[in-house]
């Protein structure tokens, strides 16, 4: 069985497991990497932090599919863990979204997330933006159809988000697009809301059981207190940790910088920053040493 088979066969187990799927934001390999050796179950492509950490750009629909893919590629072969990737809107009208699936799906990629936020997208979580728009529901679905008719194996998971909360468009609307995406073949459907007290939420997971029996994606980042467990008893199977290893980075960047300024010398950040021997291991330096000794002498 090849990499990418076997890594979109143990996301899809994992739906149906009695337990959350708990995947981590990453915006680069080492991330990836250090996301594998805690024991988290997959991996998520943060459109937020390849934008800001790989680009220094606004999260603005500014970075292209092929720049997005490319990260999805090298975060992909940084760990075994399955990786989605965070596809924006598409980028662009349906041909691009057939594109995406399929330029996804060739790299190895086990998952991708479509939203319906109109292009430019802004944010989720950015609040100073204008009145957002959402792609109509109708077109939306015909997307979402046309994504999931171009793919080439079933193994590959087709997740569509929902921004209907986010534009307060409220819930009807929100349960009619769950409904037509779900109907269109949708593989999932991520639900996003930056009500922190959950209850936009809720009213959604009181219906959902009326509307489709496929899993549920939570990104808690404005309701941060709720562990995974609690949302996976609440109904959801996937829960996304989108960036905090992004705003982590920032933070420790920010700190050892300015430390380093008031002090003029690089050992008053010693105490707080990895080792370089630390490094070389998380990378295999040493066994990619010894294994070039042991073929330079054959």
């Amino acid at each position: 069985m090849s990499t990418p088979d076997r890594k979109r066969l143990e996301l899809r187990a994992a739906f149906d497991a009695d337990q959350p799927v708990v995947t981590i934001g990453v915006h680069d390999a080492m991330s990836a990497s250090l996301v594998e050796r805690y024991g988290f179950n997959a991996v998520w492509v943060s459109g937020l932090g390849v934008s800001t950490m790989a680009h220094a750009i606004p999260d603005l629909n500014w970075i292209t599919m092929t720049e997005s893919l490319e990260a999805a590629v090298r975060i992909d072969r940084a760990t075994s863990l399955p990786v989605i990737a965070d596809c924006d809107n598409g980028f662009g009208g349906l041909s691009n979204v057939m594109r995406t699936v399929r330029e996804y799906e060739r790299a190895g990629i086990s998952a991708i997330c479509v939203e319906d936020n109109v292009f430019p997208k802004r944010n989720s979580l950015y609040t100073g933006a204008s009145k957002r728009e959402l792609i109509p529901v109708e077109e939306q679905a015909r997307r979402i159809r046309a994504g999931k008719d171009a793919q080439e194996t079933e193994e590959f998971t087709f997740i569509a988000r929902i921004e209907s909360f986010i534009a307060g468009h409220g819930l009807d609307d929100a349960c009619s697009r769950a409904e037509a995406y779900v109907a269109a073949g949708a593989d999932a459907i991520l639900i996003h809301s930056r009500d922190k007290s959950l209850a936009e939420i809720e009213s959604f997971l009181e219906r959902w059981p009326q509307i489709a029996s496929v899993p549920l994606v939570a990104v808690p980042t404005l309701f941060p207190t709720f562990s995974a467990h609690e949302l996976y008893a609440k109904g959801f199977t996937v829960v996304i940790l989108a960036n905090q290893l992004m705003r982590a980075s920032v933070q420790a960047m920010e700190d050892t910088l300015q430390t380093m300024s008031e002090s003029g010398t690089a050992s008053s950040v010693d105490d707080g920053i990895a080792t370089v021997d630390h490094v070389f291991g998380l990378v295999g330096t040493q066994e990619a040493i010894e294994l070039e000794d042991q073929l330079s002498t054959r």
